[in-house]
């Protein structure tokens, strides 16, 4: 994005709007991280460090669109996690950018089940004492 003023221009690399939308989706409940994508059917959960990598952002000079890829925790309901993470993610970049967010994608790559295997490992510890 690139904005001219009387002072001079603003511009705004499609990496910082990755990096908010990315932030702005993993602070949402239910999310267990960002996905690089489905490689041989196993989606590939990134961690923090790697945020950008799960975001892919078109942007002009007043508007943008992003699709968001993500893993989410097991139990949670997928259209509530995925509708927060619109919100939020149309809020943060409007309020940081002064962009307008045309569309926000949220591809939902697979679940995590950590949570639910280390519940079901203590119930098993507790059964054989």
């Amino acid at each position: 994005m690139k904005n001219s003023n009387e002072l001079g221009n603003i511009q705004i690399a499609p990496e910082v709007i990755e990096i908010i939308a990315g932030l702005a989706t993993v602070e949402i409940p239910g999310v267990a991280g960002m996905s690089g994508g489905v490689a041989g059917g196993i989606a590939e959960l990134l961690g923090r460090k790697n945020l950008s990598k799960g975001v892919k952002v078109e942007v002009g000079q007043k508007e943008t669109a992003v699709d968001v890829s993500i893993i989410v925790k097991y139990g949670s309901s997928i259209p509530e996690v995925a509708n927060a993470i619109q919100d939020n993610v149309k809020r943060e970049i409007e309020n940081m950018t002064g962009l307008y967010v045309v569309e926000v994608n949220v591809h939902v790559q697979g679940v995590d089940f950590k949570q639910e295997e280390k519940r079901e490992q203590r119930d098993e510890e507790i059964r054989v004492k």
